[in-house]
């Protein structure tokens, strides 16, 4: 195993990427410009995750680690902070919201780490948690259920929440009005986020299969008229479903 020297030396290569001499890109970059890379690494992680591939993970993981060491040393370039303020101000937290570990407060309670954060952030405590707002909709649905469920507020099965993702899809037929389908379809979806996270799938990383799957059936559907001499886009759907078909059978 590895020790605190890898981490010098990584916050050392970062510091030399950044000087003058270094490396353009990675002198010229903010916190802002980072922004997308620091989303983008943390769901390969998560993709990472489900492939089960511990070295996979342990790459993806690095990544993550690198936006993390590259805005504490663009902190640092500030004087506003640096990695290892980083590290105290997350331990102090940890200790902090975990009294029943470190304190003398028995068991854990979902409430009483709410109440923690909220006196944290001065804000006022909400029963649902003071959550994120830049979450993505489908992770942000997943923990206000999750939180709503420690209240007992959940189905104890899957079987009814199937029967209210049948409920939804009606209502949504019955809907006239743009603002009654939009409304609707955001009830749907809530409650196939609620259906997934019954059945122990996050939401947000399934959405992520089925677009990589679509992808690259696409791709493939596209390919195969090619190869028949079809001109693909003056097709009628029927033809275009029947390449569709193929190229699922092919996968």
């Amino acid at each position: 195993m590895s020790d605190i020297k890898d981490i010098e030396e990584l916050l050392k290569t970062m510091k030399i990427l950044r000087s003058p001499g270094g490396c353009e890109w990675d002198a010229a970059q903010t916190h802002e410009s980072l922004k997308p890379y620091m989303v983008e690494e943390a769901f390969e992680a998560v993709e990472a995750i489900g492939s089960k591939d511990p070295q996979k993970l342990k790459e993806e993981l690095g990544d993550v680690l690198l936006q993390v060491i590259f805005h504490a040393v663009i902190a640092e370039e500030k004087r506003e902070f640096d990695i290892y303020d980083v590290a105290k101000t997350l331990n102090e937290k940890l200790i902090r919201r975990h009294p029943h570990v470190f304190g003398n407060v028995k068991g854990y309670s979902y409430e009483r780490w709410e109440e923690i954060k909220a006196s944290e952030k001065k804000e006022r405590k909400k029963k649902l948690g003071n959550l994120n707002p830049a979450l993505p909709g489908l992770s942000m649905a997943r923990r206000i259920q999750e939180n709503a469920a420690t209240y007992g507020f959940d189905w104890k099965t899957p079987e009814p929440v199937f029967d209210k993702v049948e409920e939804e899809i009606q209502e949504l037929k019955e809907a006239k009005t743009e603002e009654e389908k939009t409304e609707e379809i955001g009830d749907l979806l809530f409650a196939v986020v609620n259906l997934a996270r019954h059945l122990n799938i996050d939401p947000e990383v399934a959405v992520r299969k089925a677009n990589e799957k679509f992808i690259d059936r696409f791709e493939k559907m596209y390919e195969l008229s090619e190869k028949e001499g079809v001109d693909f886009k003056s097709q009628p759907i029927e033809i275009m479903e029947k390449f569709w078909q193929k190229a699922k059978r092919e996968e």
